[in-house]
């Protein structure tokens, strides 16, 4: 796989929220202009496809975000504590 380029994930993003409004902007075209003829479905079901794929693009973003800072969380707290246990062994061995 290639590496994920930001701008391509804003872009599937900002998709997943116009998606819907282009979809209903057709259907008002296809009920204004109706001869017969229901083609809304044909632009539905591609819209459709590229909304799921750009869904997986976001949350594979997600989950990669929330994983680093998941394991940045992590290596704070466990430096946090390394570091609260050396100053706990050397204010004992100060006192004595």
């Amino acid at each position: 796989m290639f590496p994920m380029s930001p701008f391509r994930t804003l872009r599937a993003l900002r998709f997943l929220f116009l998606a819907p409004f282009i979809l209903l902007l057709l259907l008002v075209i296809n009920v204004a202009t109706y001869h017969g003829e229901w083609w809304i479905g044909w632009a539905a079901l591609g819209m459709g496809i590229a909304w799921v794929a750009c869904l997986f693009r976001v949350l594979r973003a997600a989950m990669l975000v929330g994983g680093v800072a998941a394991l940045a969380a992590y290596l704070t707290n466990r430096k946090r504590g390394a570091l609260q246990g050396a100053a706990k062994r050397w204010c004992r061995s100060d006192a004595k």
